[in-house]
């Protein structure tokens, strides 16, 4: 019996999208890699899908047999890439940045595991999703940042959490913001 996919990710998030898209699936961590995104590339989808990509690789070093499937979320707000806040501080900061505009999120993903043979494989994708924040309050981001909600998100926001009433409006999918896009890992399951 083939093993089951390895999802290498502690989000719960990614986990009950895997689970409600009925993929057979175990969690297993492995050590953490350097998330700088690599100087030259731009483009949102480029960024995150090299990130999930280093996951990946870095994850067969510790389980070469497996398949392995690896993610990563960041939001672009014009220049400016934010990742997880490292305090309430920076969350507020976010939130308040947000605040009243438009900004994407992108969501890479990437699998991988042995070839038929020798070697191993990696495949990956992208995905992005617009998503307009209408005007907060100072009182609303710190009710939400008192929540502790924000402080594990990229973006410093959780859209199917306490920041659902935050956004006006979004282009694209749902789960890409989420954090894990469905159809990419859909796609790259089939391809494999």
């Amino acid at each position: 019996m083939p093993r089951p996919l390895v999802l290498a990710s502690q989000s719960p998030r990614r986990s009950e999208l895997l689970r409600a898209a009925g993929i057979d699936f175990e969690i297993r961590l492995f050590p953490p890699v350097d998330e700088t995104p690599r100087p030259g590339l731009e483009d949102p989808r480029a960024i995150v899908r090299d990130l999930a990509e280093r996951k990946a690789r870095s994850a067969l070093l510790h389980a070469p047999h497996e398949r392995v499937l690896t993610a990563d979320t960041l939001v672009f707000l014009e220049d400016d890439i934010l990742g997880k806040p490292a305090d309430a501080e920076e969350a507020r900061m976010m939130l308040t940045a947000l605040s009243g505009r438009s900004h994407i999120v992108a969501t890479g993903v990437a699998l991988a595991g042995p070839r038929g043979g020798a070697g191993t494989r990696v495949v990956s994708d992208a995905a992005a999703t617009r998503v307009r924040f209408r005007e907060l309050t100072a009182g609303e981001i710190e009710a939400y940042v008192a929540t502790g909600e924000p402080l594990d998100k990229a973006g410093a926001y959780a859209l199917q959490g306490g920041a659902a009433v935050f956004v006006s409006g979004l282009d694209g999918a749902e789960d890409t913001v989420i954090g894990l896009p469905l159809e990419v890992v859909r796609r790259l399951l089939a391809d494999w």
